[in-house]
């Protein structure tokens, strides 16, 4: 070590160049680092979505879902399977274990593939081939609507699809896509009454328009060494040229239509070939049996309203490594020139726009990292002076300047944990300088040469301040070694703080010796003054004999604080992570299971004007059917569901929320009793969609129905809490279906199917999807569809509604085939969790509570269930999270304390010094329940961290106040003295260390996601520092049995 100083103090160009490197490039480095709000952390998440069309939530469950999971339980990264089984559709969710991050999820979603597309052969026929969503977690950062009053929505789709492409052309884009946008639809309403009079079967029908509007490939020919493609024209231009199709009967309807009057006589005295062949001659359109429009499927999928108004959304996504205020800027130049060229009347609309945010954040902690340095600074130069002080102060500069140019190497961007990170080492960074400044300065007072004074100063402590930081960054190591997500959204804190630490010890041996050569007088004191026969020093030398004369009662009173605080402790409330100081809101909209989506739509349209006279919301956008785009990572968008809406509320502050939760929850509940409304706020890091969620999971056999009624039970009970609101289960409720006997004898006399049943069922209301028509680079479905006469009346009318065969051209009555037709009930979802049928009992806690709390108040119901036999709970939400989060930790605890023991027994070459510093630190718990408690602030996970992160800061001191008493007793003094005297002289420097970082995260207080780190650190640090100054002399003549003398000077 003492070599590394002096190269410092000989080789003065070297620093002063490589002073101005980090000036220079630490300052480039800011302004040229990414900038995010949050950290990024892969969502280690992926869909199977598989569609069933007409098969039964059970039927779904038994021959897809069930398949699909046998196949990827074999794969050994799966952590957990979620499936639902509903109406002609299977979703699972795969979610893989915590240790497989974001560079190791491609090879894990492409064994998934492997092993879908493996069991894929062996699903029923009729099952579409299995689709893996991989990018479930992908973040849009970039949402706008696109508006238009008076214009169509295929106007706006189209216009949509121009901005879509010309926003492709900024550069660090990654992606973009359109929400809400509806399928195009070519209507065919074709009257049941003219196509039995045209003798007419449906086949005939479908194979000419397929095959109209298909690609055919007509070769190429050879001519005089010139090879000319070929073409055929005759497709159709534009969707109403559908109706000009011409319809022919085919050879099997010809041959029918003569049966059918022979045997009916109504041939009209014409043979059999008579008949056939003058049926042969009839032509007509399309136009002569159906009437054409162009329209949306009916009902939609998704719907999206802007204010009221229907729109388009546009997500838009940003490439990793881009500066997204950046891209931002970019994007909104963009804008502006699109919206020059767009027609009066569409308008865009910005609904989460990243770089705003991004902006607002990052300028917010870089004001509160420049109040930090302020506050920093102005503890160094009060009690240390201008020249002492602004040598520290410099050191501190040069250390974040530095951090930032590593930053930009390593491509860590600025964002909450980076920028956090910074302010929480601030005080940190200057622990080595004080020390080595504050020897420098005694060896000057002392009278020794420059040179030698800066040498001694710097290389003596040089190796006991490497341990003891190397202490201070291992502290911060359980979150680094963490394998969740939390412990991957919490990556940075202990990059940047690790790296911010050792950058600092260099910079104290290499350039601090320097500067105080340059900028510390060398007067020497004279011989009868001593530094530390001060009034202060005395009555402070005099506390410490006392504390250590008085060993009993010294231990006695730490340790009744010791068990006060743990008592007290229990008055904290607990919370994983805060909510975010994000401007926004949403409001889930659940309506009963079996609403369409055009009733929910209704009804949002309701809550949209209500919450538009509010004067503080900027504007409500409403995503129906489905969650809107994730432009905000730790939320999870909601499934397809047509009974499903969320508005999404802008609002001029954050501080308007509460308030205008308080004023709007009590009428939605008046106003719609028959469905859930769930206001939520959004979560900072990590989070889930509800924070209570506890699953009851069924044997194997267990029917849907069954679990209904034992967790609905439960909920009965769990309801009763005061503290807990929005209670559902998540399976919802039981659904009417209509249910069509087949009577097969009869239809099969009458040659028809149950596909023939399905098909004319589905032309009576839905539509029959029967080809398609292609226009650039869309697909119009063509619809065949009865009129709106006869669909009106479908219901009272369905036993004579006509059934035919696939060639057949009469039909029969519905009744004819179908014994009865009868409305039985259904339950609409079958849930399963990790291949267990289970239903979820969920719900929120009040806004004035937390889940802990929530769950303390039920936790003797639930405890007190009689579970029948074969049921289990298994707690999922919060309680996973949090505890998982916690457990996370443990396997970088191990590690750190054996480092940490590594470098004690290192430093001292003995195992008693660190018995003194683990009798010490147990007892920051007092500062930190008296802390939290003080400012009323919860203990949740950034606050554990603070109070894990406080043993390596105390640590530190310890070790400098140790290694001092080393140093006296090498120079012969009394071990009693010795300790004493350690504690004096480190005094000021302990102070001022723990006075800088204490002082320095009181910034953090402002930010709700920072503060309960911030007061663990401030309240656990400053009683610390009094515990290193007063319990480590009384825990070392405790240890070390050293008795005070009978008599001594005071």
């Amino acid at each position: 070590m003492k070599k590394l100083v002096e190269f410092g103090l000989q080789y003065k160009a070297v620093m002063l160049l490589l002073t101005a490197i980090i000036v220079i490039g630490g300052i480039f480095s800011f302004f040229s680092l990414g900038r995010l709000e949050d950290p990024p952390f892969s969502v280690k998440s992926a869909l199977v979505i598989t569609q069933y069309p007409g098969a039964t939530p059970e039927e779904v469950e038994q021959e897809v879902t069930d398949r699909l999971e046998t196949a990827i339980h074999q794969m050994p990264q799966v952590e957990h399977i979620y499936s639902m089984s509903r109406e002609g559709l299977s979703y699972i969710k795969v979610d893989v274990k915590d240790r497989y991050w974001a560079k190791d999820l491609p090879q894990v979603w492409d064994e998934l593939r492997r092993k879908i597309n493996d069991v894929t052969s062996s699903l029923p026929p009729g099952v579409e081939p299995p689709r893996v969503v991989d990018d479930f977690g992908f973040v849009f950062g970039f949402l706008l609507a696109i508006t238009g009053e008076g214009f169509s929505h295929a106007e706006l789709e189209d216009k949509a699809e121009n901005i879509q492409k010309q926003l492709y052309l900024v550069p660090n884009i990654a992606r973009i896509d359109l929400w809400g946008v509806q399928q195009r639809t070519i209507n065919l309403d074709v009257s049941n009454q003219k196509i039995s009079e045209l003798r007419l079967s449906p086949q005939t029908i479908h194979n000419l328009l397929a095959k109209q509007n298909m690609i055919v490939n007509a070769g190429s020919l050879d001519h005089e060494n010139i090879r000319y493609p070929m073409h055929i024209s005759g497709e159709f231009k534009n969707p109403h040229e559908v109706v000009e199709l011409i319809i022919q009967p085919q050879t099997n309807d010809l041959i029918q239509d003569a049966l059918e009057k022979q045997k009916t006589k109504k041939n009209s005295g014409n043979s059999f070939s008579q008949e056939i062949e003058k049926n042969e001659k009839n032509k007509f359109s399309l136009g002569d049996i159906a009437s054409v429009s162009v329209g949306y499927q009916d009902p939609p999928v998704k719907i999206m309203k802007f204010n009221g108004i229907p729109a388009i959304g546009i997500q838009i996504a940003g490439t990793e490594d881009s500066n997204i205020v950046e891209v931002g800027r970019q994007i909104d130049e963009k804008l502006r020139q699109l919206q020059e060229e767009l027609p009066i009347g569409i308008e865009l609309h910005k609904i989460s726009w990243q770089s705003i945010i991004v902006q607002e954040s990052i300028s917010g902690f870089v004001l509160s990292m420049i109040e930090s340095i302020i506050i920093v600074l102005i503890v160094l130069l009060i009690p240390s002076g201008m020249r002492m002080g602004g040598i520290i102060g410099l050191a501190l500069i040069l250390t974040i300047l530095a951090t930032f140019l590593y930053m930009y190497f390593m491509k860590i961007p600025l964002e909450r944990m980076s920028l956090g990170a910074l302010i929480i080492a601030m005080g940190m960074m200057v622990d080595n300088s004080i020390v080595v400044a504050d020897g420098i300065a005694v060896n000057l007072r002392k009278g020794m040469d420059k040179y030698q004074a800066a040498l001694k100063a710097a290389a003596t402590p040089a190796l006991p301040l490497l341990s003891a930081t190397f202490i201070a960054v291992m502290s911060f190591y359980p979150i680094y070694a963490s394998e969740g997500s939390t412990g991957e959204y919490c990556r940075t804190l202990f990059v940047v703080v690790a790296v911010s630490l050792i950058i600092s010890w260099f910079i104290s041996l290499l350039m601090t010796p320097q500067q105080c050569l340059w900028f510390l007088d060398s007067k020497k004191q004279s011989a009868e003054t001593d530094e530390f026969n001060t009034p202060f020093f005395n009555r402070f030398r005099k506390l410490v004999r006392g504390v250590i004369r008085q060993r009993l009662l010294s231990v006695s009173l730490l340790l009744v604080g010791l068990v006060m605080s743990f008592i007290g402790f229990q008055y904290v409330v607990k919370l994983f992570f805060p909510n975010s100081t994000r401007p926004q809101l949403m409001v889930d909209y659940w309506a009963p299971a079996g609403t369409s989506i055009h009733e929910v739509t209704s009804k949002t349209n309701l809550i949209e004007k209500k919450f538009q006279e509010d004067e503080n919301v900027e504007s409500v956008s409403s995503f129906i059917g489905a969650g809107p785009p994730r432009f905000y990572l730790p939320v999870d968008p909601e499934f397809i569901y047509s009974n499903y809406g969320q508005l999404l509320i802008n609002f001029k502050s954050f501080q308007d929320i509460n308030p205008f939760i308080a004023a709007h929850s009590e009428w939605l509940q008046n106003e719609f009793p028959e469905a859930l409304v769930r206001i939520r706020k959004y979560n900072v890091g990590p989070g889930d969609a509800w924070k209570f969620e506890l699953r009851l999971l069924g044997p194997y056999d267990v029917k849907p129905n069954e679990l209904r009624q034992i967790g609905s039970s439960l909920l009965a009970k769990i309801q009763k809490t005061p503290l807990g609101n929005d209670w559902r289960l998540d399976i919802m409720n039981p659904i009417r279906q209509l249910n069509f006997d087949y009577d097969q004898k009869r239809a099969r006399s009458a040659n028809i199917s149950r596909e023939d049943i399905a098909n004319g069922l589905k032309r009576g209301y839905d539509g029959l999807n029967i080809g398609l028509y292609r226009e650039k680079n869309k697909l119009y479905k063509i619809q065949w569809r009865n009129t709106d006469e006869e669909k009106n009346s479908l219901l009272s009318h369905l036993d004579t509604l006509p059934i035919r065969g696939e060639n057949k051209v009469t039909s029969v009555p519905l009744s004819q085939i179908s014994n009865q037709t009868e409305f039985q009930w259904e339950e609409p979802y079958i849930l399963r969790w990790d291949r267990q049928r289970q239903v979820a009992i969920q719900g929120s806690p009040i806004l004035t509570s937390t889940f802990v709390d929530l769950k303390e108040s039920v936790s003797k119901d639930i405890k007190d269930f009689p579970l029948p036999k074969g049921f289990s709970l298994f707690w999922d939400g919060e309680e996973d999270s949090s505890k998982t989060a916690q457990k996370q930790l443990l396997p970088g605890v191990v590690p750190t304390i054996i480092v940490i023991l590594l470098c004690l027994v290192l430093i001292f070459n003995d195992f008693r010094p660190i018995a003194v510093i683990l009798c010490t630190i147990p007892f920051a718990m007092i500062g930190i329940t008296g802390g939290l408690l003080l400012f009323d602030v919860p203990f949740g996970f950034m606050a554990l961290l603070g109070s894990m992160s406080l043993a390596g800061m105390m640590n530190k001191n310890i070790v400098v106040l140790l290694d001092a008493c080393n140093e006296n007793l090498a120079n012969g003094m009394h071990p009693y003295d010795a300790i004493i005297e350690a504690a004096v002289c480190r005094a000021r420097p302990v102070m001022l260390a723990a006075g800088t970082t204490v002082l320095g995260v009181i910034p953090l207080l402002q930010d709700v996601f920072w503060i309960g780190l911030a007061v663990a650190i401030m309240g656990g640090l400053a009683v610390g520092s009094v515990l290193t100054l007063f319990a480590v002399p009384l825990f070392y003549s405790i240890i070390y049995r050293i008795q005070p003398p009978v008599k001594e000077n005071t």
